[in-house]
């Protein structure tokens, strides 16, 4: 899923009008952005909410973190669960 991941920091920094530009407005060195597109580093969980504002939602933390985000962000996975699951937990629920 890595190859996912690199896909995403590429569409942000495309977003930000360059890995320069992105690298600024997050606060980190334009090598950081480089080492996540090249996938020699992960996007630290702390940076994906950050790059997902920047881009207006176009890269969604998902998208950075496609490995581990239902574990990073349980109340997302639980608003995305299948539409065939949600009467099954609304009947549990009950």
């Amino acid at each position: 899923m890595i190859g996912c991941m690199n896909h995403a920091v590429a569409q942000a920094a495309r977003v930000a009008e360059g890995q320069a530009q992105l690298a600024r407005l997050l606060k980190v060195a334009p090598s950081t952005v480089n080492q996540w597109i090249s996938g020699k580093r992960p996007v630290p969980i702390e940076r994906c909410v950050a790059i997902e504002r920047l881009t207006h939602g176009v890269v969604a933390r998902q998208d950075l973190r496609p490995d581990d985000w239902r574990e990073i962000w349980p109340e997302i996975a639980a608003l995305t669960a299948a539409p065939s699951q949600a009467p099954e937990l609304a009947q549990e629920a009950a």
